[in-house]
């Protein structure tokens, strides 16, 4: 795959010329109908055999080299650079799919019955080849210890269909919020704890799970050590079987960072017991706050940087979002929210009020802003094969265990042909 930005004057027949392919396959890697006008700033996918990686500021040989796990000296000789005093920023470099080597990794997903409903095991059918793991949201915890049940069967047959893992994700939601209130009950006492891992058990080994990721959150200080108490015990039940252990963790920078949603997570400690962990690289910018990209990239370098500092690489689960937010301005704080949008809503919008992309180099994230019917102004962040693929250069760079997605049901093309072309998807069942 290659990223083309669309310029002024360029169409699918353009494009398909210059990269000298049929321009009925740009439309559908894009999902496009052939008559869909594009939009300035607009990234598309083109597939061909091999890709080009432009030299970027910073930028030098070794590191495309790197980047694209390729011999310098292969490099220099397919584009005929040898001898080359220096190349100019912006140079095009030629990697051949017969020299690229694709790194292995993990791929997991959630997915949240209350959303999807009953197309939950459709959209997994639909990308169950590229997933390692699927993330099925949620059991919700109650005070005695017990959990809600959940009608996912079906889902769980699908995912084996695809060969994917299923994990059962345990909440401590109540009345669709994070309960902190709902979390101290049951850690604060051994007798739920155990209650809630033995009925956790027994589901799993009803349904067939393969493993149990914890996403309890806005625990605060005070229950941090109680969560670790109730991972160690989940642990030893779960080796006992074969299964894995997994745990969702808010993003932070630095430790002891202060604030509810962080202080419950043990970073270093969730690093040695689980096998491996879900780190919420997004949000960034979210429903209740300002305009700015979910996922910045310069953010989530700061949140995987601090979890290498504390735990190995391999354990560690980069987060993408598969959505994006369009507010309507003036944003007002405690009034204003946003509303969540999918990437190929984001081009529709763009494209019906033809509003032109931009890119923010520093975030590597796509944004645009237009005015709607009633003369109000909107800016839109979204996530683009930019934004993911600065994701992936950086799952590359730092080696990590692969990444995951929140949450399916959201409709981003392009995200898995890209994902398929930068690495080789690990299956573990």
């Amino acid at each position: 795959m290659q990223i083309h930005v669309v310029s002024e004057g360029d169409s699918l027949w353009t494009i398909a010329q210059n990269y000298a392919i049929p321009y009925q396959e740009i439309a559908v890697a894009n999902q496009l109908a052939e008559d869909d006008n594009l939009v300035l700033g607009q990234s598309l996918v083109v597939p061909v055999s091999g890709r080009f990686d432009q030299l970027q500021r910073g930028d030098n040989i070794r590191k495309v080299s790197e980047r694209n796990g390729v011999s310098v000296e292969s490099l220099l000789n397919m584009n005929y650079l040898n001898g080359a005093p220096y190349l100019p920023l912006g140079s095009r470099l030629f990697i051949p799919d017969m020299l690229r080597q694709k790194p292995s990794i993990d791929v997991g997903a959630y997915v949240d019955l209350q959303i999807t409903g009953a197309e939950s095991a459709d959209e997994v059918d639909r990308v169950g080849e590229y997933l390692t793991y699927l993330q099925i949201f949620s059991y919700e915890l109650n005070e005695d210890g017990s959990l809600t049940p959940l009608n996912d069967q079906e889902i769980i047959n699908v995912a084996f269909e695809n060969q994917v893992v299923p994990l059962m994700v345990i909440t401590n939601i109540k009345d669709g919020q994070f309960s902190t209130e709902l979390a101290e009950t049951v850690l604060q006492s051994e007798e739920l704890q155990n209650r809630l891992l033995d009925e956790a058990i027994a589901i799993m080994e009803g349904k067939g799970y393969l493993g149990l990721d914890f996403d309890l959150e806005y625990l605060g200080a005070g229950l941090r050590d109680r969560y670790n108490e109730l991972m160690t015990k989940a642990r030893i039940i779960l080796d006992e079987r074969g299964y894995f252990l997994s745990s969702a963790l808010a993003p932070q920078v630095e430790p002891g960072m202060p604030g509810i949603l962080y202080e419950g997570h043990d970073y270093a400690f969730h690093g040695e017991i689980a096998d491996f962990v879900f780190l919420m690289t997004y949000e960034w910018g979210w429903t209740g706050g300002p305009p700015r990209a979910v996922a910045p990239v310069n953010e989530v370098r700061r949140v995987i940087e601090y979890a290498l500092s504390v735990m190995p690489s391999d354990k560690v689960m980069l987060g993408i979002p598969l959505y994006g937010y369009d507010w309507t301005l003036p944003f007002v704080d405690g009034e204003t929210r946003a509303r969540a949008i999918d990437h190929q809503e984001a081009i529709e919008l763009a494209r019906n009020y033809n509003a032109a992309i931009e890119y923010d180099d520093e975030a590597q994230s796509p944004f645009f802003t237009y005015f709607d019917e009633e003369g109000l102004e909107h800016e839109v962040w979204f996530e683009d094969a930019r934004s993911v693929q600065a994701k992936f250069d950086l799952v590359k760079e730092l080696d990590l265990r692969g990444v995951y997605y929140w949450v399916l049901g959201w409709d981003f093309p392009q995200n898995w042909l890209l994902l398929q072309d930068n690495f080789n998807i690990n299956k573990r069942v």
